[in-house]
C-alpha cells in the first residue's frame, strides 16, 4: 500500500513539469515578431506596390481603393467579421469602377481569417459572396473566350484560403481541447496521489493508535499493580516492573516497524514481521499479566491468511482488550475465540465485566470502535460491540477474505 502510493507521488507529484509541457514551454519561449507585427506587413506591402507602380488611369485613386482594401487588414485577428466586410465593400466599390488591383488578394486573407475565427455556417456565407465576386470579375476583366481558366484558377484559390482558415480553426480546437484534457488529467492524478497520501496517514494513524493505546494501558495497568505489590510482594513488584520494560519496548518496535515502511533503507520492517494470529497467545499473557486474565481459542488453521488480514485481526483483538482493560473493574475476565475458514475469519471477543455508561456509546469521541469498525470494513466486514445478554461486554465480527474492499489493514 505504501509503495502503490508513494510511486504517484513521485510520478506525478503536485508541481511536477511534464516533459511535453516544459518542451511546450521551451517553444513558446522563442522570440517571435508580434501579431501587429505580421498584421501589417501584407498591407505594407500593398501599399508598397500601389504607390510604386505606375497606375494606367487615376493614380490618386488607385492608391485610394489600395488602402481600403489592404489597411482593414491591420484588425483582422481582432475583429475577421468586420474587417471582411470592409474589404469586400472596397472590392465592390473596384469592381464598380472598373479598376484591377494587385491588392484584391486582401480579399483572400480576409476570408482566410474568417474561416480561422468564426463558424463553418459563417465561413461558408463568406465564401459564398467572394465566390459571386469572383464571377463578377471574371466576367468583367477575363480575356474574350478565356473565362474559364481565370474562374477556376480564383475559385481554386478561393476555396483553398477557406478551407485552409477552417483547418486552423480545428487545429486550434483540437489542440485547446488537448491540452484542456491533460491538465484535467494531472489535476486527476494530483488528486489521486494527495488521496494515497491522505490514506496511508490514515492507515498509520491507526497503527500508531493501537500501539500507543495498547502498551500505554497494559503499562499503566501493570504500574498500578507493581507500586501495590511492592511492600507485600516484591517479586511480583520486579516481575510487573520487567513486564512495563518488555511492553515498553515491543511498542518502541512496534512503532519502528509501521513507520520504517515510509523508508525504503529502514531494515527494521524485515527484522519484525507485521504480528498476526499467531502473535495473539503473546497478547493474551500480556493482557493476563496486566490483570485481564484473558483465554484464547483458534479455530481452523490461518497458515493461508493474509499477512494483512492477519494484521487486521491481531489489532481489532488488541483493541477490543485493551478496551475491557481500560473500562472494566478488577477481577473481569476475557475471552478470545477466532475461528478461520478458507474464505472468512471470525473475530469474538467477550469480557465478563460491566462497562460504565460513558465507554458504551461506540459514537464517543473516542477513535477505538470507529478505528475498528474502519478496519472490518476493509474487508466487508460489519463490526457489532455491546452488552452481552448474559453480562459483560462483546465484540464481534467476520473478515471477507475475498472482499474487493480488502485493500489496507
Amino acid at each position: 500500500m505504501t509503495e502503490a502510493a508513494a510511486e504517484p507521488g513521485r510520478a506525478h507529484r503536485p508541481g511536477a513539469v511534464r516533459p511535453e509541457r516544459a518542451v511546450a514551454a521551451a517553444v513558446r519561449r522563442i522570440p517571435r515578431l508580434p501579431a501587429p507585427v505580421w498584421d501589417s506587413l501584407l498591407p505594407a506591402l500593398l501599399l508598397l506596390n500601389a504607390a510604386t507602380t505606375p497606375a494606367p488611369r487615376e493614380p490618386v485613386l488607385t492608391v485610394a481603393l489600395s488602402a481600403a482594401l489592404a489597411l482593414p487588414l491591420l484588425w483582422r485577428r481582432r475583429a475577421p467579421l468586420a474587417v471582411f466586410g470592409a474589404v469586400v465593400a472596397a472590392a465592390l466599390v473596384q469592381w464598380l469602377l472598373d479598376i484591377q488591383l494587385p491588392a484584391d488578394i486582401a480579399v483572400l486573407v480576409a476570408l482566410y481569417t474568417l474561416a480561422a475565427h468564426s463558424a463553418r455556417r459563417t465561413t461558408l456565407a463568406a465564401g459564398a459572396v467572394v465566390e459571386v465576386g469572383v464571377l463578377l470579375a471574371c466576367l468583367r476583366w477575363a480575356p474574350d473566350g478565356a473565362f474559364l481558366t481565370p474562374f477556376v484558377a480564383v475559385t481554386a484559390m478561393t476555396a483553398a484560403a477557406a478551407v485552409l482558415g477552417m483547418n486552423v480553426r480545428t487545429t486550434r480546437a483540437y489542440l485547446a481541447a488537448v491540452e484542456e484534457r491533460a491538465a484535467h488529467l494531472e489535476r486527476e492524478q494530483e488528486q489521486q496521489a494527495r488521496l494515497a497520501v491522505a490514506e496511508e496517514r490514515a492507515r498509520i494513524t491507526r497503527e500508531m493508535h493501537d500501539i500507543v493505546t495498547h502498551n500505554l494501558s497494559v503499562m499503566v495497568a501493570l504500574a498500578d499493580a507493581a507500586g501495590y505489590a511492592r511492600q507485600r510482594s516484591p517479586d511480583r513488584a520486579d516481575a510487573a516492573m520487567r513486564q512495563i520494560s518488555e511492553t515498553g519496548r515491543q511498542a518502541l518496535t512496534d512503532m519502528r516497524r509501521s513507520l520504517g515502511v515510509l523508508r525504503a533503507d529502514e531494515p527494521d520492517a524485515e527484522r519484525h514481521p507485521l504480528p498476526g494470529i499467531a502473535q495473539l497467545d503473546a497478547l493474551a499473557e500480556q493482557m493476563s499479566a496486566a490483570g485481564l486474565p484473558t483465554g484464547l481459542e483458534v479455530e481452523g488453521g490461518h497458515d493461508h491468511l493474509p499477512a494483512t488480514a492477519q494484521l487486521t485481526v491481531y489489532r481489532l483483538v488488541q483493541e477490543a482488550l485493551t478496551n475491557a482493560l481500560k473500562h472494566t473493574p478488577a477481577g473481569t475476565r476475557a475471552t478470545v475465540r477466532i475461528r478461520c475458514s478458507a474464505g472468512t475469519v471470525t473475530v469474538d471477543v467477550a469480557d465478563t465485566g460491566p462497562r460504565p455508561a460513558t465507554a458504551a456509546a461506540p459514537s464517543s469521541s473516542g477513535h477505538g470502535i470507529p478505528g475498528m469498525r474502519e478496519r472490518a470494513a476493509a474487508y466487508g466486514g460489519t463490526l457489532r460491540a455491546g452488552p452481552l445478554p448474559g453480562g459483560g461486554w462483546g465484540v464481534r465480527t467476520r473478515l471477507l477474505l475475498d472482499s474487493a474492499g480488502a485493500v489496507s489493514a
